[in-house]
């Protein structure tokens, strides 16, 4: 029964992105069936098949050593902090970021991740039939996050249609970052974890392309370059509409990559700030987690004193249950879920991970199965902020006007990742 429920699930999960679909007539049908087709069958080779899962757990293992070999520097410069009974939050989750973050900074300085990305984008186009470069996104905020892979996509995003950025932002709501993965792993179950990152890619696809399909004509489908000769410089998609002006911007966009190529940063320079960024994402982590832990016990304090049932997390399990029954998980288990998916969807993903880690193994199988894949991504009001925040420095107005107006399509588009992909890898978790 709860198969079915599961499955009823998915299936109207997909019919909510139909229904608010920007242009239903232009869907492509062909290449959304093929992308949930091979959705399914990777969540059903990741945990049914022995190899699938040895390949996942093998994956996990990996980062579970990689956060150990972090406590080492951790207890040599505060050893009072990792020998202890149980570690906090902050030396257990965050600080391995030190290590991890400049670990995946040395594999980009040396071109190792850039040609990773490179060649599952490829392959991922292919096999999809979505742009290229909507393909190559997909994976690389997969591995740098969103705001990184967008800053490293400037280019591309100043010669797009303004629609395409769109469809940009609403897949920056569903990533990670490879960098945080260890984190996760340190909180929540492993093979989850990594079978939740490619499963969301595919659906990221999968959804925007149904909220918002673009057309894009062979002319477009390019990945810009330095050179850039063959790609078409729309005057339509600077501010001004000047073809002149646009031949200008992309000038300027090839003299200033051609600078940063020419002048390499030495490597050890380039770890020292790589360290440093590390550390502030710490920071920001840990403000972040602080704030929205306090705010929210804030407002349940004030809720409170209208009735002492009434608290965010019960707001949001009333709004969300709906959502948690069509996971097909227990009649015990379906209100906590809600409480859990709304949770993580106005503070963050951390937040509702610290209050779980402890208890999640005592979890039915599918209950945590779906739990730790909805979890999974950024999805959350916070990052819309960011995503307009970045594209706001790297496009111009026409562009940022547009996201900024699509605010609810965004959040919509993330929570819709997430309830697809939990939904998937659900019906593999019994």
């Amino acid at each position: 029964m709860y198969l079915i429920i599961n499955i009823v699930g998915l299936i109207i999960f997909l019919a909510i992105a139909v229904l608010f679909s920007k242009d239903r007539r232009n869907i492509k049908w062909k290449s959304v069936i093929i992308m949930s087709l091979f959705n399914l069958v990777l969540a059903w080779f990741l945990t049914s098949f022995p190899i699938g899962r040895a390949m996942v757990e093998a994956a996990a293992n990996g980062f579970t050593e990689l956060v150990a070999v972090a406590y080492k520097g951790i207890g040599f410069a505060v050893a009072d902090w990792v020998s202890v009974k149980q570690m906090n939050f902050f030396t257990s989750a965050l600080l391995p970021i030190l290590l991890i973050v400049p670990l995946f900074d040395i594999l980009t300085y040396f071109g190792i991740l850039p040609f990773i990305i490179k060649w599952i984008g490829v392959v991922l186009a292919k096999l999809s039939g979505q742009p290229k470069f909507e393909s190559f996104f997909s994976v690389e905020m997969m591995f740098l996050g969103n705001t990184e892979a967008l800053a490293v996509s400037s280019l591309q995003l100043k010669r797009m249609k303004a629609e395409r950025n769109l469809t940009l932002a609403m897949m920056s709501m569903s990533c990670v970052t490879a960098s945080l993965i260890g984190v996760y792993t340190s909180m929540m179950p492993g093979q989850f974890i990594l079978t939740a990152v490619p499963i969301n890619v595919i659906n990221a696809l999968i959804i925007t392309n149904i909220l918002n399909p673009v057309e894009v004509t062979p002319e477009e489908d390019v990945i810009a370059t330095i050179g850039g000769e063959a790609l078409p410089v729309e005057g339509q998609d600077v501010a001004s509409g000047s073809e002149a002006l646009a031949q200008e911007v992309a000038e300027n966009d090839k003299a200033q990559d051609v600078e940063q190529q020419t002048k390499r940063e030495p490597f050890f320079s380039f770890l020292g700030d790589s360290i440093l960024n590390a550390g502030k994402l710490i920071l920001i982590i840990a403000a972040n987690v602080i704030a929205f832990v306090a705010l929210a016990a804030l407002v349940d304090k004030i809720l409170m004193m209208f009735n002492p049932w009434l608290t965010l997390e019960h707001i949001l399990g009333i709004i969300l249950y709906p959502f948690a029954w069509l996971m097909g998980v227990e009649p015990k288990d379906v209100f906590p879920l809600a409480q859990y998916m709304g949770t993580k969807l106005v503070t963050n993903e951390f937040v509702v991970m610290g209050e779980v880690t402890t208890k999640i193994s005592s979890f039915a199988p599918h209950y945590r199965a779906v739990l730790t894949v909805f979890l999974t991504s950024f999805a959350n009001l916070s990052t819309i902020g960011m995503i307009i925040g970045c594209f706001k420095g790297l496009v111009d107005r026409e562009k940022n006007d547009l996201i900024a107006k699509n605010v609810p399509y965004l959040l919509l588009s993330g929570v819709l990742v997430s309830l697809v992909s939990a939904a998937t890898v659900g019906l593999f978790v019994w």
